[in-house]
């Protein structure tokens, strides 16, 4: 019999006071399917190609067949998806200014192939225009592959969020990542669950926005704005002390100091970070001649999740926010 504290690590109960799916040994499955479609619309509709003859654009999701899904076991996430999608499209010769129809068909999307290995088929409804038809086999084919990777890297970061658990198996590893770490130690009163030291990392992003310093200071406090943006629930209310969610209670955290249009400082913790533990995001908005650039820095992000991290911020945040910025103005 093995001696306390001794034996194979992935049955020693660690101390998580969850005790959820310890060392992430156990079988999880989250089915992607419905997600999935939002994703795949939000990235393949309104892709645009053009060029000196004409222009083209998918104008419409018409088909989403299949399913997807993520499992975990033994600590590894085992992804299937298995898609067959029809997107139509639309296109207008400069010259003459006739416009025209057609289809896109991606009969079999799956782990099977790889996004480049891809079957894309595109058609046209009957008559002329088959410059606008080889502009969407060229270009549009080129675009439409580049979505459906970005949508196999959100399958594999976003919506995984909080299937991998941290142990402490994980966080000693870590310490023998050469670079330059920064460790951060949490107060007595909000202890790390794991019993260890967390190896984090800071990071540093800008972002240029095309409105004014008021309007991108809005955007981050008041909770309609934040919920039109993260296209999900929020919980807030801009001021020191009070605490938020955002993203389904995927994101939590405590407003830290607020400077009105200049500066916004937060603890943050995504869902599957070590319990209480937060990092310190400060945003600064910084004018520049009409625009509003948005610095970010943020520190005490644990290592293995600083890929994550930048992707949350870049694709879930200032991304969407850009969205939201050109539907505001649309809408005057």
């Amino acid at each position: 019999m093995a001696k306390w504290g001794q034996g194979d690590p992935r049955w020693i109960v660690e101390e998580r006071e969850d005790g959820t799916n310890v060392n992430n040994w156990h079988w999880t499955e989250r089915d992607a399917t419905s997600w999935s479609k939002g994703k795949l619309r939000e990235l393949l509709v309104g892709i645009a190609v053009e060029n000196e003859a004409g222009r083209c654009e998918i104008s419409e999701l018409k088909q989403a067949e299949g399913e997807a899904s993520c499992s975990s076991r033994k600590g590894k996430l085992i992804f299937f998806y298995e898609w067959n999608i029809k997107l139509g499209w639309k296109g207008i010769i400069k010259e003459s200014g006739a416009k025209h129809k057609g289809l896109i068909e991606i009969p079999n999307l799956s782990e099977e192939n790889e996004v480049d290995d891809t079957e894309v088929n595109v058609s046209k409804k009957k008559g002329d225009g088959n410059i606008l038809k080889d502009l969407m086999k060229t270009a549009g084919t080129a675009k439409v592959r580049e979505a459906l990777g970005d949508y196999l890297k959100a399958l594999k970061t976003e919506f995984t969020m909080g299937m991998i658990l941290p142990t402490k198996a994980m966080a000693t590893q870590e310490l023998t990542v050469k670079r330059k770490l920064s460790e951060t130690t949490l107060q007595a009163s909000s202890p790390v669950a794991l019993g260890v030291r967390i190896p984090t990392v800071a990071l540093h992003m800008t972002e240029l926005f095309d409105t004014a310093i008021e309007q991108l200071y809005r955007i981050f406090t008041v909770k309609d704005l934040v919920q039109k943006f993260s296209k999900s629930p929020a919980v807030l209310e801009a001021e020191k002390g009070r605490k938020f969610q955002m993203f389904d209670g995927n994101i939590t955290g405590e407003y830290v100091e607020l400077l009105t249009n200049k500066k916004i400082v937060m603890k943050w913790r995504c869902r599957n970070w070590p319990e209480e533990h937060y990092a310190i995001v400060a945003l600064n908005f910084v004018p520049t001649l009409g625009q509003t650039e948005l610095q970010l820095d943020c520190k005490g992000v644990p290592v293995c999740e600083e890929e994550n991290m930048k992707f949350c911020w870049q694709k879930q945040h200032f991304e969407e926010i850009q969205g939201l910025l050109q539907l505001i103005t649309l809408n005057g």
